[in-house]
Parts: C-alpha cells; sequence; structure tokens
C-alpha cells in the first residue's frame, strides 16, 4: 500500500505576531479616526500578518493565500509606546478555503479577537487576473 502525502496545510497551525505601535499606525495616522491610539485597521493588518505567517512554512510551491473575509471585534484602546501581539490558529480547511481564529492582546488584556477566512490560489495566475482587471 502507498503512502498518501501528508496535507501541507491542515488545522491546528498557529503563529504571532508582535508590533510596538508607532505613530504611524494610529487611528491619526491611518484615517480612521482622530485619536492617538493603535488604529483599527492596523489590528486587522496585523491579525491578517499572522494568519500568513501560520501557513507560510507549509504553503505548498507557487501558491498563496488572499483574504476573503474578516469578522474583527476591536474590544481596546493601545497607545503609541506598546506592544500588542497577534495570534493566529488555523482551524478548519474546507477546499482551498482556510478559517483562523485570531487574536490580539496587550499584555493581559484582549485588545482584538475575530476570524479569518482565506482562499488558496496559484500566486502567478491570480496576479495576472488582477493586472487584467484594473
Amino acid at each position: 500500500m502507498q503512502e498518501q502525502p501528508e496535507p501541507a496545510l491542515t488545522p491546528g497551525l498557529t503563529a504571532r505576531v508582535e508590533l510596538t505601535v508607532a505613530d504611524t499606525d494610529t487611528a491619526q495616522a491611518v484615517g480612521s479616526g482622530d485619536v492617538p491610539v493603535l488604529g483599527t485597521p492596523r489590528v486587522l493588518a496585523l491579525a491578517e500578518a499572522a494568519t500568513v505567517a501560520a501557513t507560510a512554512a507549509r504553503m505548498p510551491g507557487g501558491s498563496t493565500t488572499v483574504g476573503t473575509r474578516v469578522e474583527l471585534d476591536h474590544r481596546a484602546a493601545t497607545p503609541v509606546g506598546r506592544t500588542v501581539v497577534a495570534q493566529a490558529r488555523l482551524t478548519a480547511v474546507e477546499g482551498r478555503r482556510l478559517y483562523f481564529e485570531v487574536s490580539v492582546s496587550d499584555g493581559d488584556e484582549t485588545v482584538a479577537e475575530g476570524r479569518v477566512e482565506r482562499v488558496l490560489v496559484d500566486r502567478q495566475r491570480f496576479v495576472e487576473r488582477a493586472a487584467r482587471s484594473s
């Protein structure tokens, strides 16, 4: 009997990404508000970076993932100078769809949490198709 290779992307993959909040990360700087705290778009970008990192080492050659759906609750303000940590865990794989749970924390406080859906695509074909549509 021939052994089947283990699927490259399986539930349980995790990663964490850190960010020390700078002036360029604030709601004022990214245009999502007028307060000098970590802006929601940067929280989302950090959470997505963690999902990408979770699958990076197991990504099939020539492939990448693209974000398709996000649910994120931004619960607490983080001032400039504080370090936040985004964690992602791959919870399910359905064909090319990858489902992640994400959280962002500032020490013991949860800054944000939610879910991110990404889809596995052929990198070159995706870029070519995007270039044709613009």
